[in-house]
């Protein structure tokens, strides 16, 4: 299998957004396949319970770059929000059903039906959600996933790059 995991980061004055990719196939690794990064210009503003009309354009845009075949991507969200649908919902259905995505999110969610997992020392967990595969599998992926803190190490990656992306547009 292979795993992309994805980040979004905006700059202060909502002008421009960076979308990273880190494409990767095993979880407990922390070898990357390839990194990408694309800029968006003119983002949506954020909207309150719309968190997806701000961020999946970001993300579509960043998958439309890539050629290489991932079997999953892992958001930085939930892809339920109880009976609403979270981002990663609407990604999947972007998708057309054919990508499984999987949601780690760092708050609790009101009515989300997420799996805590916790890793490392911490005693704050993360919020698992998914699509398209079982959420106990992806709930056992994401702790099996290599580092030994609380996030990730390659989920850690894929948000430094997007947030440095976004630094280096700045200067």
């Amino acid at each position: 299998m292979t795993y992309l995991a994805v980040d979004v980061h905006y700059s202060s004055d909502n002008a421009l957004a960076v979308a990273a990719g880190l494409l990767f196939a095993a979880p407990d690794s922390e070898d990357v396949i390839a990194e990408h990064l694309v800029t968006v210009t003119n983002p949506a503003q954020y909207t309150t319970g719309e968190f997806y009309k701000r961020e999946l354009p970001c993300i579509l845009t960043l998958l439309s770059s890539i050629t290489t075949v991932y079997d999953t991507v892992i958001v930085d969200s939930y892809v339920d929000l109880g009976e609403r649908s979270g981002m990663g919902r609407y990604l999947y259905e972007s998708l057309n059903h054919n990508i499984a995505v999987i949601g780690v999110a760092k708050n609790s969610a009101h009515n989300s039906r997420a799996i805590e997992v916790l890793r490392g020392g911490s005693k704050k967990p993360l919020y698992v959600t998914a699509v398209g595969v079982d959420c106990e599998f992806a709930a056992g992926l994401i702790e099996s996933m290599h580092g030994q803190h609380r996030q990730p190490t390659l989920l850690k990656r894929v948000d430094v790059l997007a947030r440095c992306g976004l630094k280096s547009l700045a200067k």
